[in-house]
């Protein structure tokens, strides 16, 4: 009988000493391009973002696949000419110019803890699939909760992303606060959250995913720094009631996306604990400030919320996605998702596993690369980095005004700044918004400095988050010039 071996195009594809070879070009190339990009300004640094409108990039990537592998002696070439064409066209966040959007340049210990993430693939719905990563998991989650001070009982998850963790909390929020079992027989549409103006987005997607529909976010009033205001919770509340909807519970923001606002936590765990309602902070970007001695006062009562959301990939270095969902009770994080699955769950360590306590299934080995970020880089690394980032997102809030030609529409609370550019003679109104995006777009084609945008109180903001750690304020007094220069082009 012939013996059964695998084809050969499958032999070589996992072929170790192919992988060697890749691996080594691999790194090679990635650490010429982090040399290249951290490089001081001049005519050979490569811009933030080499910008091509979408849909003119079908030449670089075309899909005309071949059915053979390419060629045994031309496979090195042809994956580095690939590599490089990717590197050419995509946005470069370890550039110190790159301070738009929340996502941070991760660090290179963390992108090759993704590599053994990926090759191992230990999926982690239960304890079999992912021993040694479920137990960092569980550390990694305890520290966190620590630095929130949220108790010894507290527990958690990680999960892919702020939308999904706070779809999570909202979930255990209803599980134990609504009056009836909604996720055995369905049907809460009458129930609501209450939360500013300024939460984000995805807590109203939450809301109508679990059918509350578009009443299921109930609006209170903001300050004049754009933070909830906890005097407005009570007729807020009596609002709902007016209209039939029974609220369970209140979302707050620990580093609102659009301002970088932080609620008034202690206030709000007053008003929570007075009516029963559960308290969930939306800490996706601001609960990092727990890390600093000097801005840990920003998330002062977060350790009497029942939930709390924390995304490491924004102000802990991680690659995305990777975010915590803490829960002071940890009983709650075991009550979101509570389902019966004979091929998965068994029962001997149900404690362990994690995929019935988290939307996903199959989930990647993310608390590796938090893990070795912590034990290796030291706590202290995360720390320094949060206070800097706050540090410089104050210090660029004085020289905007100290510039005389800008407008901010708040003092910066952490590392998000939102300002506009006001020349003499630039008119107000429509006018002076359709400038900021001018400006914006100018400084986007151009890939001197990436930022971005956002309407606030009417008005059009140029926004920028101070997330990359190589950052300085020589690249931010940059930038004001670069917007004078774009506003008067």
């Amino acid at each position: 009988m012939q013996k059964d071996e695998p084809p050969e195009a499958i032999r070589a594809a996992y072929d170790p000493e192919r992988f060697r070879a890749d691996g080594h070009r691999l790194i090679d190339r990635l650490a010429d391009y982090l040399a290249e990009i951290a490089r001081t300004n001049g005519p050979s640094r490569p811009p933030v973002l080499p910008w091509t409108p979408p849909g003119t990039l079908a030449a670089d990537f075309p899909a005309d696949f071949p059915e053979a592998p390419t060629d045994p002696e031309l496979h090195s070439d042809a994956f580095a000419a690939l590599l490089d064409r990717v590197l050419l066209h995509s946005n470069h966040l370890h550039h110190p110019r790159f301070i738009g959007h929340q996502v941070t340049a991760p660090l290179p210990l963390a992108a090759l803890c993704d590599l053994v993430s990926a090759l191992l693939n230990n999926g982690m719905a239960v304890y079999e699939m992912g021993p040694a990563s479920t137990a960092m998991e569980r550390s990694a989650i305890r520290w966190l909760a620590d630095r929130l001070e949220l108790g010894p009982h507290a527990d958690g998850v990680l999960t892919s992303g702020g939308s999904i963790g706070n779809l999570t909390a909202l979930l255990a929020m209803r599980r134990a606060r609504a009056p009836f079992d909604v996720w055995g027989a369905g049907d809460g549409g009458n129930l609501a959250v209450l939360a500013s103006g300024q939460t984000h987005y995805c807590v109203d997607r939450a809301a109508r995913i679990m059918g509350w529909g578009a009443g299921g976010v109930v609006p209170v009033a903001v300050d004049e720094r754009f933070r909830l205001r906890p005097e407005a919770l009570p007729a807020a509340l009596e609002d709902a009631e007016r209209r039939g909807r029974q609220v369970i519970g209140v979302v707050a923001s620990a580093g609102s996306t659009a301002a970088g606002a932080f609620d008034p936590l202690d206030a709000v765990a007053d008003f929570c604990e007075a009516r029963g309602l559960w308290m969930h902070v939306d800490g996706a970007h601001g609960a990092a400030a727990a890390l600093s001695p000097k801005y840990r006062h920003l998330v002062r009562g977060a350790e009497r919320a029942d939930s709390v959301v924390w995304d490491a990939h924004k102000m802990m270095l991680m690659p995305a996605l990777v975010t915590a969902v803490l829960f002071r009770d940890g009983r709650r994080s075991h009550e979101a998702f509570a389902q019966e699955a004979s091929y998965l769950f068994l029962g001997e360590e149900a404690l362990f596993d994690l995929g019935a306590r988290t939307l996903e299934c199959t989930k990647r080995m993310m608390s590796l690369k938090l893990y070795a970020g912590l034990a290796l880089g030291g706590t202290g690394l995360f720390s320094d980095y949060v206070t800097r980032a706050f540090d410089l997102g104050r210090r660029f809030g004085e020289m905007l005004r100290e510039a005389g030609d800008f407008e901010l529409p708040v003092d910066p609370a952490c590392n998000i700044v939102l300002f506009r550019h006001v020349p003499e003679g630039a008119g107000d109104g429509e006018a002076l918004d359709a400038l900021q995006e001018r400006a914006r777009r100018a400084l986007r084609d151009d890939g001197s400095f990436y930022i971005v945008q956002t309407r606030l109180a009417g008005r059009t903001w140029l926004r920028v988050t101070i997330i990359n750690p190589l950052t300085t304020e020589d690249d931010l007094s940059g930038l004001i010039e670069a917007v004078r220069r774009a506003a008067k082009a």
